[in-house]
């Protein structure tokens, strides 16, 4: 399932020996695996300083659900477009995309390998290119999200569960390996890193209070780990300015953008941390949705993408996603008001047609202390799809609808444990053990993951002896880096927890040595190697 395209407290208790219960109650944020890692700065929310700075760089704050970073392997793809004929608004880039292409074409210059390797990438790159220049720049986010840093750029995933797009330009990336090595690409990282944390650095705090704003002042949510999800934002600048690819791959959330001076695309920003945080909603009400299938015969003559006329969901969750940037849109006052409405009955006859519903239930949910956490089963509950059919008949949709900013890719293959991983996240503990054993009861592919998963799943029940069983296990069948890498971690806290020091510091460094260089499993190993993990509350 596809949508297109480019965008211009819970506790862990454990007991051992002479080890009281009570002081060892965990938040989940501080024992499971924090997925909401990556290559650059974390984001934070600080709730002790009264939510005074959303976000921050520092190891020492709570972590939260989103990282802001930078990738080399997103700079090296898009430095090898940029030398083959990638030229989008390239008049009023950043300096720092001119200077890059100066350099490469100065080593392709230099040397004769390196000008046969640009030869025969950009004879590629020409092959594949397509009419628009946006969408050709898409296919390239799309593949350099799913490859490993280089200089080998291996696939993330298997090429079967590869987005259509990333398969389409795929033949790239052997090409882009001798290309990387020929012209020094490295070397242009290192010498450019600092450029790229400098605007990592002026995006966070503007992004920060976005976020806070969007999540704990609006819609009352608690911070979590969102543990098994990740929503990360990458600063590019070898992009055309104000460009913004938004992605989404199973539970994983991606932001490309490349800024235009000080100016930050907020509004895509947003809605891609909206969907990040609604679709898991929808996912786990499955029967709710059911329900509700019939609107989609209301939408089969809006201007809507393909997508949104077969699934519900999406349908759905857009919806809300309107409602909530036309309610938070515009100035205050009666003018205000009805310029907001306006918002929401445009998105109604892009084909959005549950908008003023949810525009009217935020209405009511702005003035009542509850949360989204709670609000939204009310929602779907009190949805009179008769009325609401009655209503879409009632609407001219436009002759066109703006692009949706969120491309999906959801390989089927990998939907049970998807699920799995978001009622974990939800606190289902049960059900998310229940279809991580489904998965391994049936032989399917990725068993590693799903004993990752009842791993965690036994942490959250208490578990203690089944949670180590489990990450054993999970150990002698994963090859991915992180999956390893966490597993260490996990065990090595617990054997801390056991005071078995020794077996702790070997598991710390095993992590170090699983392959997983992202910032958050580093400084966990590390720390764990600088001093015996404590749980939070017994910290000073």
């Amino acid at each position: 399932m596809e949508r297109s395209v480019s965008y211009p407290a819970r506790g862990l208790t454990l007991a051992h020996g002479s080890l009281k219960l009570e002081e060892l109650t965990l938040p989940l944020s501080s024992f499971l695996f924090p997925l909401e890692a990556g290559l650059g700065r974390l984001f934070r929310i600080a709730s002790a300083l009264l939510l005074c700075c959303a976000l921050a760089p520092r190891a020492a704050a709570q972590q939260t659900d989103v990282t802001l970073e930078t990738s080399e392997s997103l700079f090296s793809v898009l430095a090898a477009i940029n030398a083959c004929g990638y030229d989008q608004e390239l008049a009023t880039s950043d300096p720092l995309r001119m200077q890059v292409r100066a350099e490469v074409a100065s080593a392709v210059q230099a040397s004769a390998s390196a000008a046969t390797a640009q030869r025969q990438l950009c004879a590629f790159y020409r092959d594949h290119q397509q009419p628009d220049a946006s969408r050709d720049y898409a296919q390239y986010i799309s593949l350099a999200l799913n490859l490993d840093e280089p200089p080998g750029f291996q696939l993330k995933v298997r090429e079967a569960d590869l987005p259509p797009d990333a398969s389409y330009v795929l033949g790239f990336v052997p090409l882009l390996q001798r290309f990387y090595v020929d012209t020094g690409l490295h070397g242009l990282w290192l010498k450019h890193q600092a450029a790229y944390e400098a605007q990592v650095e002026r995006l966070h705090d503007p992004v920060a209070n976005m976020l806070l704003a969007t999540k704990t002042a609006y819609l009352r949510m608690s911070d979590s780990s969102y543990l098994g999800r990740r929503f990360a934002v990458y600063v590019e600048p070898m992009g055309a300015p104000g460009q913004v690819n938004a992605r989404n791959y199973g539970l994983d959330y991606f932001l490309v953008l490349s800024p235009r001076g000080d100016t930050l695309p907020m509004d895509a920003i947003r809605h891609t941390y909206l969907h990040y945080i609604l679709d898991p909603f929808a996912l786990k009400r499955q029967g709710a949705m059911k329900r509700l299938e019939p609107l989609l015969e209301s939408v089969k003559s809006a201007p809507l993408d393909e997508t949104f006329h077969q699934d519900i969901v999406l349908l759905v969750n857009e919806s809300i996603i309107r409602a909530i940037e036309a309610r938070t849109s515009g100035s205050g006052g009666k003018e205000g008001e009805a310029e907001r409405e306006q918002r929401a009955e445009a998105a109604e006859r892009e084909g959005y047609i549950l908008t003023l519903y949810f525009f009217d239930a935020l209405r009511v949910f702005e003035k009542n202390p509850v949360g989204l956490q709670d609000a939204y089963p009310d929602w779907l509950f009190n949805i009179d799809v008769g009325a609401l059919r009655k209503h879409a008949g009632e609407i001219t949709f436009s002759r066109e609808a703006a692009p949706e900013a969120l491309l999906v890719s959801r390989p089927e293959r990998a939907g049970v444990l998807d699920l799995a991983e978001s009622k974990l996240a939800s606190g289902e503990v049960a059900a998310a053990q229940r279809l991580a054993q489904q998965v391994l009861d049936q032989q399917s592919d990725n068993p590693a993951r799903a004993l990752f998963i009842l791993a965690r799943a036994a942490t959250l029940s208490r578990d203690m002896p089944g949670a180590r069983a489990y990450f054993e296990r999970t150990l002698e069948m994963a090859r991915e880096p992180r999956i390893l890498a966490w597993s260490h971690i996990y065990l090595a806290r617990i054997f801390d927890l056991q005071e078995n020091r020794d077996v702790a510091v070997q598991h710390y460094r095993a992590a170090l040595a699983a392959g997983d260089t992202t910032p958050d499993t580093r400084a966990a190993a590390e720390r764990g190697l600088a001093e015996p993990y404590q749980p939070p509350s017994a910290r000073p």
